[in-house]
């Protein structure tokens, strides 16, 4: 799977790692990040070309780095087509999770609904709030997890697409 990866400032080291991390894993990387650190860039910079790139196909996938995430996720959600999920680090759900009432002690489980529920495909990492080892597992399972085939979610996300 080819994969958008970026950046500001707030997560330029972690992104190095992150790029051997997900190229280990067998993917490919496609780096909109900047080249050297400046503590002064813009997130949008950075964000809406990656966010481009998986809106138009040219990447299956992105993961996106920034100090909250927060600002990143916006940006990377006002490009048509893409639905980006936002992490800031492991929690365990207090009430069911899914239609089926299904309690997950899986700290890492909101990474899989993004993907199954709401076919996020881009990931919004928080690099001030989040270790390395956490960035890497939480990439571990969102990567993998398939979209749902189940209709109402289908239906939900085509609302997303279509009255963007």
């Amino acid at each position: 799977m080819k994969i958008a990866v970026t950046t500001d400032h707030a997560g330029f080291e972690a992104l190095q790692e992150l790029k051997v991390f997900i190229t280990a894993l067998g993917h490919d990387c496609l780096n909109f990040g900047p080249e050297t650190l400046d503590i002064n860039d813009d997130y949008p910079d950075f964000m809406f070309p990656a966010a481009r790139a998986v809106a138009s196909g040219q990447c299956q996938a992105g993961i996106i780095l920034g100090g909250s995430g927060q600002g990143e996720a916006m940006a990377a959600n006002r490009v048509k087509g893409v639905r980006c999920a936002l992490f800031y680090g492991p929690a365990v759900a207090k009430e069911s999770v899914d239609a089926e009432g299904a309690l997950s002690e899986d700290p890492y489980e909101i990474l899989k609904l993004s993907r199954q529920h709401n076919h996020a495909n881009v990931l919004s990492l928080a690099s001030r709030f989040l270790t390395l080892d956490e960035m890497k597992r939480a990439i571990q399972v969102w990567l993998p997890t398939p979209y749902s085939e189940i209709e109402r979610h289908n239906r939900r996300v085509r609302k997303l697409d279509e009255l963007a």
